[in-house]
Formats: C-alpha cells, sequence, structure tokens
C-alpha cells in the first residue's frame, strides 16, 4: 500500500482485537494555554473496526478546532474528483504502457484483470493516476472502503462546537502528486504494480501495526518504501508538507485552543515526521518516538 493510502485485511485480523492497552498512536503537545492532539490515521478501514483510541473521544469532545488534510465533505471530495481527471491524463499521443518496463506492462496487465478493468482503460493515464485507480479498485476487492475511513467518520460526526480547518485544498493535493516528475511517477507505479499481488496481506500488516501503535513497523511499512524508492516523490508528498504543517502547528500553540489534528499516519512517523520535527525545534511532545 503505497502512494495515495499512506499512507490499505484478512479476516482473521479483522476480528482478533488488539493487545490489551495496545491502540492506534496519539501525540500530545501542550504550550501555555493551548494544547494539540495529533492522531495518525488510515485512509480506508475494514467496515464495523472498533479503532477510536480513548484519548482521542476525549479530546474530539473538548476541541474547538479539528485539522484535516483536506475537506471531507461531498463538495470537497467532488472537488478533488474533478481535479484528478483535469490532471490525470496523458498529452494526446502519448500512452502509459509504452512508459513502462516489460515486467511493468505485465504486471499492469495482470492488475487490471485483477481489479476487472481493461488494460486498455490505463493508457491514457498519467502514471499517478493510474496508481490510484489501480489502488482504489484494489480497496474494493480485499473489501476495504474509504466511505469507512477515519477521516470521513471523524468529519461526520463532529460537535457543533468545534470548527473544521483544512491544511490544504483538493487542488493542492492533486499538484503534489500530478506535479512530480514523470520519472518519480513512473517508480512509484512500478513498484505499485509488484506490489500488486501481496496487497492484502500489506494492508493487514499495516492495519495490525497502526491497531497495535506500533510505530517501528509502521514505518518499515509506510515511510521506508517510499523514502527508498521514489525519494524525490517522498519529499514532495511527505517531508515538505510536514514542514509547513510545523509552523502552523507551532502558530496555534501560540494561541489559546485545544485542537485535533488527523492526518495521515504517514505524516506523524519517521525521522520527518511531524512529531520528530517539534521535538527538533525543542517542544515538548507527549507520546511514541
Amino acid at each position: 500500500m503505497r502512494l495515495l493510502s499512506g499512507v490499505c485485511l484478512a479476516l482473521s485480523i479483522w476480528l482478533t482485537p488488539a493487545a490489551a492497552g495496545a491502540q492506534p498512536p496519539v501525540w500530545v503537545v501542550k504550550d501555555h494555554d493551548a494544547t494539540m492532539v495529533l492522531f495518525g490515521s488510515v485512509h480506508v478501514l475494514p467496515p464495523g473496526a472498533d479503532w477510536r483510541p480513548p484519548e482521542l473521544t476525549q479530546a474530539l469532545a473538548g476541541a474547538d478546532q479539528v485539522w484535516f488534510e483536506a475537506p471531507m465533505d461531498a463538495a470537497g471530495l467532488q472537488q478533488a474528483t474533478k481535479e484528478a481527471q483535469a490532471h490525470g491524463y496523458l498529452p494526446q499521443g502519448q500512452s502509459l504502457r509504452p512508459m513502462l518496463s516489460k515486467g511493468g506492462r505485465q504486471r499492469l496487465e495482470a492488475a487490471a484483470k485483477l481489479v476487472g478493468l481493461p488494460v486498455a482503460a490505463f493508457d491514457p493515464l498519467e502514471p499517478w493516476f493510474a496508481e490510484l485507480l489501480i489502488q482504489d479498485s484494489l480497496f474494493k476487492v480485499i473489501g476495504v472502503d474509504g466511505a469507512d475511513g477515519v477521516e470521513q467518520q471523524l468529519w461526520a460526526g463532529l460537535s457543533p462546537g468545534a470548527k473544521r480547518v483544512t491544511l490544504e485544498t483538493p487542488e493542492q493535493q492533486i499538484e503534489f502528486f500530478a506535479g512530480a516528475p514523470m520519472s518519480e511517477q513512473l517508480a512509484s507505479l512500478e513498484q505499485a504494480l509488484k506490489d500488486v499481488p501481496h496487497a492484502k496481506s500489506d494492508y493487514d500488516k499495516l492495519f495490525k501495526a497502526w491497531m497495535d501503535g506500533d510505530i517501528k513497523d509502521l514505518t518499515k511499512e509506510v515511510i521506508d518504501p517510499l523514502r527508498k524508492t521514489t525519494p524525490g516523490l517522498y519529499d514532495r508528498v511527505v517531508r515538505q508538507r510536514n514542514a509547513r504543517w510545523v509552523q502552523a502547528i507551532d502558530a496555534r500553540l501560540k494561541a489559546k485552543g485545544r485542537t485535533v489534528m488527523v492526518v495521515g499516519m504517514g505524516h506523524l512517523i519517521g525521522p520527518d515526521g511531524v512529531p520528530a520535527r517539534l521535538r527538533a525545534q525543542g517542544i515538548e511532545v507527549d507520546g511514541p518516538r
């Protein structure tokens, strides 16, 4: 599970509770009259998953602001789809399959068959958009859905007193991928195609590590592959965005208020994660390392 999941189960894992005391990780940052709770999401979840740690529930109940990466209402999701379609196609006369390695073309054919799409449907797509389409289709195959994701559930269920704040627009989020160099897009797609046969077991590992609060395994599953395979894309999608968000957090901590920040899990772990960056600036962060 790579590019757009975060940064996604076998039935036995869905039904097996986490070890006693284990739960998705939460970080807390305090400064005078301000408190910021950081929670890393999994963007797609198996139906009925019991994932909410008590610390998050308590923080949401008292929050006056809840930060999300992007708007998660119907209008925001429609705008994201519109932007993806507007920027997801190759120039006329170009085709995706000739851009791939021989093995990549073979794996694309196998992936298309698995998700029930004609391989020719991928030819006009930019690599990042083809990867998104494959990933979204794979989620349906393995039985998870974005409609059950953390952000969607939290956005819809906020108390009337909590203000929704979005860190980015749908246009900005699409540009992170559509504006990436073609070489990086192709490298990411090639790796994603290699991962297709074990998509379900990869999601198993990711979900279990998240539910167990296992930062080491989460870093191994989410951050390390992206940083190794496509360092430029990692810098664009993870490192640069984290740096901007840390500036926003620092400004919020200088004011009064109780805030919950909900972003993809991949943004809160590893040496470039938001908690690590805050600690590097001398800000005390309570939570896993």
